[in-house]
């Protein structure tokens, strides 16, 4: 089946290309649609901008939280379950496509889809990016165009039917969320499933971090959740040491003291994950830190220290042997 119908939009052609079932869903505000979507450039080639399925993951939006893409919304209240249809859309719908698929694709890679956004605004952030990080997607950004939406309808369901992202949170829910997520991580390090419980310390930080960028920095409302955040950070880092992510650590524990230098514990945690990669000297100076910070700390250090010599001087052993051998098979 192939129609093509003027939806009450200026702006927008729907074609069917497969039917659904039953009525059109009955829709309130918080109702969730779950979805696949392709998004096509216009041209004679109708080059593929973003897939989901190639993402490996189905789409997922709130009604009524005010996605940056209203007219998706729109589009998907037309649909039917199970229908598959293809919507042209045109330039006046499409502006904020650039910035709204760089959130997509963050998400996609594991990232903070807000990380780094100092205005709650779409056209605040559109300018304050300059790049959105994507060659295609700056292309779109700096010329604006008509495109078209490929969408499949898996469901929609009612508010009290699943369970609530954290995206889709008000910052009461958000606020809320966080000490239990918290508690969940801790009880899952203390069954040492690590993995699981770095997501769920992630998961905390994320909606933290969303909060903070409706803060002025240092000011009273973001440090208080800075405050909240820092612990969550660490715990994250402790897991990724025990799961053997000594970068992921390196790069949380530096991000973590350029805004609070005096942290004891992040310079720990950051001096055994440069042990773990050989830094030695690097390593050695983090631990110095720790004991000036937090003499209490002092034993624990000693004794990294220790260990960090005996690594040290075993590996310049193993060294010197295989760099004898590569010498010897040459001049042989």
């Amino acid at each position: 089946m192939e129609e093509t119908y003027l939806l009450n939009v200026e702006g927008v052609k729907k074609k069917i290309l497969h039917g659904g079932q039953g009525e059109l869903p009955k829709l309130q505000d918080g109702s969730k649609f779950t979805f696949h979507f392709q998004t096509l450039k216009d041209d004679f080639e109708r080059t593929v901008i973003d897939d989901s399925r190639e993402a490996g993951m189905p789409m997922e939006i709130i009604v009524g939280k005010m996605f940056k893409l209203e007219i998706w919304e729109t589009l998907l209240s037309s649909m039917r379950i199970g229908e598959v249809a293809e919507f042209w859309c045109d330039t006046i719908h499409t502006g904020m496509y650039a910035l709204v698929s760089r959130g997509m694709r963050r998400i996609a890679e594991g990232r903070d889809p807000l990380e780094g956004q100092k205005h709650r605004c779409g056209m605040g952030n559109m300018f304050d990016y300059h790049s959105t990080g994507y060659d295609d997607l700056d292309e779109l950004q700096r010329t604006p165009q008509p495109l078209i939406f490929i969408m499949e309808l898996f469901r929609v369901e009612d508010p009290s039917a699943y369970k609530r992202d954290t995206w889709a949170m008000s910052k009461e829910e958000k606020l809320a969320a966080v000490p239990v997520l918290h508690s969940e991580g801790n009880r899952l390090v203390l069954r040492r499933e690590f993995t699981q419980a770095a997501a769920k310390y992630q998961e905390a930080v994320i909606c933290l971090r969303n909060l903070q960028a409706k803060e002025k920095p240092w000011e009273d409302g973001w440090l208080k959740l800075e405050s909240l955040v820092t612990p969550l950070v660490l715990n994250y880092c402790q897991c990724q040491l025990e799961l053997g992510e000594y970068y992921e650590v390196l790069e949380h524990t530096t991000e973590l003291l350029q805004k609070h230098n005096d942290n004891a514990k992040a310079y720990f945690k950051r001096a055994k994950a440069h042990a773990a990669v050989w830094n030695e000297r690097e390593a050695r100076e983090d631990f110095q830190r720790v004991a000036h910070l937090d003499p209490s700390m002092a034993a624990a250090v000693k004794k990294e220290l220790k260990q960090l010599g005996e690594r040290m001087r075993k590996k310049h052993v193993e060294d010197r042997k295989r760099y004898q051998g590569l010498f010897q098979s040459s001049q042989g």
